[in-house]
C-alpha cells in the first residue's frame, strides 16, 4: 500500500480553542475585576521592591547581604516590569531603581543647569533663595515653553526690528504734510536714521553719516573722556550729552559700551566747558606739564632717599675699617677721594635705569627725558 503524504490541516479560527471571550465581548464586571486585579499586582510588586532596598540600604560596613535579597526564587513566573531589560523572564534583571550606588559616590549630586540661573556670584536655582525676585523672574532671552523654535526665532526677528525701528517699524513718511516730515540736515534726504533721531535727536541719513565722519563718527566713554578732558558725570548725563549703548565687543560680562556723537562732544567741549579748541590745548599742555613734574618730584625724593641711605652706609663701613669717620664720597680704608667707575645701566622693575659702581656697589638711577 503506498504510503499517503501528511496533509497539513486547514487553520482553525482563534475563537474555536480560545479559553477566553473577545476583549469586545467583556462585560463592566469582568472589566472591572480585571482592573482590582492588575492593581494588586502593582501593590505587591512595590512593596517587594521596597523591602528589599530597606534590607540592602540598612547595611553596616562590611556586613554582606542576606541571600534571600537577591536570589530569582522569589521572583514571580512573570515578570512583567518596563524598567526591566529582560522583563517576561524568569530570573531576569532587576529594576533600575534597585540599582544603589557605590559607597564612593553616594554623595554626587547631579544638578540641572537649566534651572539654575548666573548672579554674576554663583549659580543659583529659585529652591536655593526662595524669596529672591531675581531668580524667580522670567529670563527674556530663554524660550518660552508654550513657543516652537520658528515662532521664536520670529519673535526675536521682530524685537530687534522694533528696537531699530527698521523694516514694518520704521516711521511712515507723509505725503500730505510734507512740512511735518524730518529730512536730513545735511542733505535734505526723507532717509534718516530714525534711531539716533530717537536718541541723539540728530536727523541724518546713513550716506550723509559716512561721508562727515569728522561730524558724525562714534566716541567712546574713555576716548571723551580723555581726548576732550571731561568728567564721568558730564558723561552719564544723558540730558547733557546723550549716548547710545552696545554691548562690549571685549567680553560679553563687561557693561555695554557708551557711545557718544562726535560733534556733540566737540559743541559741548569747545563751547560749553573751554570756550575754544586753543582752549582746550591749553589746558591738555598744562595737565602734561604737572604730570610730569609729579614724576620728576617722585623721582627726585627717591633719589633722595637713596644718598641717605648711602651716606649711612659708607659711614658704617669707615667705623668699621678703622677709620675715625669722614665725608660722603671718601675712599674707605685709604684717605682721598673715591672716584666710581658706573657700569652699564640696568633697568629695574620699575622701568629705571640704575648705574652700579663697580668698586664700591653704589647704585644711580638715572631718568631719560
Amino acid at each position: 500500500m503506498a504510503s499517503e503524504r501528511p496533509v497539513t490541516p486547514p487553520p482553525q479560527s482563534a475563537s474555536a480553542h480560545s479559553t477566553f471571550p473577545p476583549i469586545s465581548s467583556l462585560t463592566p464586571e469582568q472589566v472591572k475585576r480585571i482592573e482590582i486585579n492588575r492593581l494588586k499586582a502593582k501593590a505587591l510588586r512595590d512593596q517587594r521592591e521596597a523591602e528589599v532596598r530597606k534590607q540592602s540600604g540598612n547595611l553596616a560596613a562590611g556586613q554582606k547581604r542576606a541571600h534571600s535579597t537577591f536570589t530569582t526564587s522569589n521572583v514571580p513566573t512573570a515578570l512583567r516590569d518596563g524598567r526591566s531589560k529582560d522583563a517576561g523572564k524568569i530570573g531576569g534583571s532587576r529594576p533600575l531603581d534597585d540599582i544603589r550606588p557605590a559607597r564612593n559616590f553616594a554623595k554626587f549630586v547631579e544638578y540641572d543647569f537649566s534651572k539654575m540661573t548666573d548672579t554674576k556670584g554663583g549659580f543659583l536655582t529659585a529652591e536655593d533663595d526662595p524669596h529672591n525676585k531675581a531668580l524667580h523672574q522670567p529670563n527674556s532671552e530663554d524660550k518660552p515653553a508654550h513657543m516652537t523654535l520658528k515662532e521664536w526665532e520670529r519673535h526675536q526677528l521682530l524685537r530687534s526690528l522694533r528696537q531699530r525701528k527698521e523694516g514694518p517699524f520704521e516711521p511712515g513718511i507723509r505725503a500730505l504734510k510734507k512740512e511735518e516730515n524730518k529730512i536730513c540736515r545735511e542733505c535734505e534726504s526723507l532717509e534718516i536714521d530714525f534711531k539716533w533721531e530717537e536718541i541723539f535727536g540728530c536727523a541724518v541719513c546713513n550716506a550723509c553719516k559716512d561721508k562727515y565722519p569728522d561730524k558724525y563718527s562714534l566716541l567712546t566713554k574713555t576716548e571723551a573722556r580723555e581726548d576732550y578732558l571731561l568728567t564721568d558725570p558730564e558723561l552719564k548725563d544723558e540730558e547733557l550729552l546723550p549716548h547710545l549703548e552696545r554691548p562690549n565687543p571685549h567680553k560679553a560680562t563687561f557693561h555695554n559700551m557708551m557711545l557718544f556723537l562726535r560733534y556733540q562732544v566737540e559743541d559741548y567741549a569747545f563751547g560749553k566747558k573751554w570756550g575754544s579748541a586753543e582752549a582746550l590745548d591749553e589746558e591738555f599742555s598744562r595737565r602734561e606739564k604737572e604730570k610730569k613734574k609729579r614724576k620728576e618730584d617722585k623721582f627726585k625724593s627717591k633719589l633722595q632717599e637713596l644718598k641717605k641711605k648711602t651716606r649711612v652706609d659708607a659711614y658704617r663701613r669707615s667705623r668699621k675699617g678703622g677709620g675715625g669717620g669722614g665725608e660722603f664720597g671718601d675712599e674707605i680704608g685709604r684717605g682721598g677721594k673715591h672716584t666710581h667707575t658706573w657700569g652699564r645701566a640696568v633697568e629695574n622693575a620699575e622701568g629705571i635705569g640704575v648705574k652700579t659702581c663697580v668698586e664700591c656697589g653704589m647704585e644711580v638711577e638715572e631718568l631719560e627725558f
